[in-house]
């Protein structure tokens, strides 16, 4: 998924999710009881002044961040390679996983897409996990498998916990192979899609293989248009950049291959995270593996189409990447396998969904500002503060654009993302709150763009 606004899993199932590392129940109070006490003896303006200083700070590093990988992207990001030579007496043996919950409207183009694959047959298989659908899916999957002897379905209970990581873990049990690729119902992969990921995974010290997803209903509407936008920022600019400058590229959640040895030691996948790539990504870097990134490999996926199907996918993305960022966050501090600059950058990574709630702190500081609460700070300290929060991700999508190669009338959708930027800060807001007073959080399918549930 695109990082601070993500993957592009479109994670189905439903799931209930108690992070771990919640902030125990005495810390908000406790909070409010520090912010008290600074109003009785009048430290407002030294303290809101301070924090004021260390968001420009924070805001200045994620810069320096967008405007490198912005700058490596434009560089170098390429778009269209040759299709991967065919080794099929080296190839490993690949079994598709998908997970799927009422998923009957989408799942059927997977299948076909499936067919179309050019890696060989006699070394493919597909495991597809009916995750309790009550919408036709069950049925419909087993009439798709029925002609396809190298397809098997494996029907979870209706109302199964544990969403997409759990049933990803279902079809573990009747899976083999070296290596697992995954994608989601509503994905397409291209032909050679896995024939890409495979080659990606010829270094052995290499756990995962990550491809570019990439938008097809972008004419759908404004929000669907300003997503797709979105992943060609996320994954021609900060996934290819992080893989050119740091190595470190992260697991998207869908239309990537893991090795089956790695994803069994590490016991599957986790099924109390609701982002179960996030915390796959960071499992895999603690255990001292490696992820790599292959821009050309790619596949096609819905977008939300509504500003509530945003909302309902963002939150779920802010919720579990935070949740993932208190788990790991001091293991990741202190691995001693990282170099400074790995450690930083995986830092970075952990806390992107944290930024925007800075940003809230911002607003909050801007208004005190306004309001004569605090000493004023010059005009040029404010701007330079504002600045830096609108202008990395601003040259993220700008070189993203670039890289693309699309059209120049495309570039009026960034002037979408202003308002789209203020709804993320209170989504990340709501997920931060939320997840720090230890709130169950109940994992709801985001609907697909051909679904007749309106949502």
């Amino acid at each position: 998924m695109p990082e601070a606004t993500g993957s592009a899993t479109g994670r189905a199932g439903c799931a209930t999710h108690t992070p771990r590392g919640t902030a125990a129940p005495w810390l908000v109070p406790g909070a409010a009881g520090v912010v008290l006490g600074c109003i009785a003896v009048g430290a407002v303006p030294l303290l809101v002044n301070g924090l004021a200083t260390v968001t420009a700070l924070v805001f200045l590093c994620y810069f320096v961040r967008h405007a490198a990988f912005a700058v490596t992207a434009v560089r170098g990001a390429p778009v269209d390679l040759v299709a991967p030579t065919v080794r099929p007496g080296d190839l490993p043996q690949v079994t598709v996983l998908v997970a799927c919950r009422d998923e009957v409207t989408v799942v059927g183009g997977l299948v076909d897409a499936l067919d179309r694959l050019t890696y060989p047959i006699d070394r493919l298989a597909v495991v597809i996990v009916d995750d309790g659908s009550t919408d036709g899916t069950a049925e419909l999957l087993d009439a798709l498998v029925a002609p396809r002897p190298r397809c098997t379905v494996v029907h979870r209970p209706v109302g199964a916990a544990g969403g997409k990581a759990a049933a990803l873990n279902a079809a573990l049990a009747s899976a083999d192979g070296d290596v697992f690729a995954v994608f989601d119902a509503d994905h397409r992969p291209a032909p050679d899609g896995v024939d890409r990921l495979v080659r990606a995974l010829d270094d052995p010290g290499v756990a995962v293989a990550q491809g570019r997803c990439i938008i097809r209903n972008a004419g759908s509407s404004l929000i669907s248009r300003a997503v797709a936008l979105d992943y060609f920022s996320g994954y021609l600019v900060d996934e290819y950049g992080r893989q050119a400058l740091i190595g470190l590229p992260a697991c998207g959640g869908a239309n990537y291959a893991v090795r089956a040895t790695d994803v069994r030691a590490l016991g599957g996948w986790n099924a109390t995270s609701v982002t179960e790539d996030t915390d796959l990504t960071t499992r895999l870097l603690l255990a001292g593996r490696r992820i790599r990134y292959d821009v050309t490999a790619t596949d096609t996926e819905e977008a939300v189409t509504t500003l509530r199907r945003y909302w309902t996918q963002r939150y779920r993305w802010a919720r579990g990447h935070q949740a993932v960022c208190r788990t790991y966050r001091r293991a990741v501090l202190g691995a001693p396998h990282l170099s400074p600059g790995e450690r930083l950058e995986a830092l970075c990574f952990l806390h992107a969904y944290h930024v925007p709630v800075l940003a809230a702190g911002g607003f909050v500081f801007l208004g005190l500002w306004a309001g004569g609460v605090v000493t004023p700070l010059p005009v040029l300290g404010v701007s330079v503060l504002w600045t830096l929060l609108f202008l990395g991700p601003l040259v993220e999508l700008g070189a993203g654009l670039m890289v693309a190669g699309a059209a120049r009338r495309d570039a009026w959708v960034i002037v979408v993302f202003l308002p789209l930027f203020v709804l993320s800060v209170l989504v990340s807001t709501k997920a931060w709150i939320d997840g720090l007073l230890g709130r169950p959080y109940a994992w709801v399918k985001t609907a697909r763009a051909a679904d007749p549930v309106a949502a």
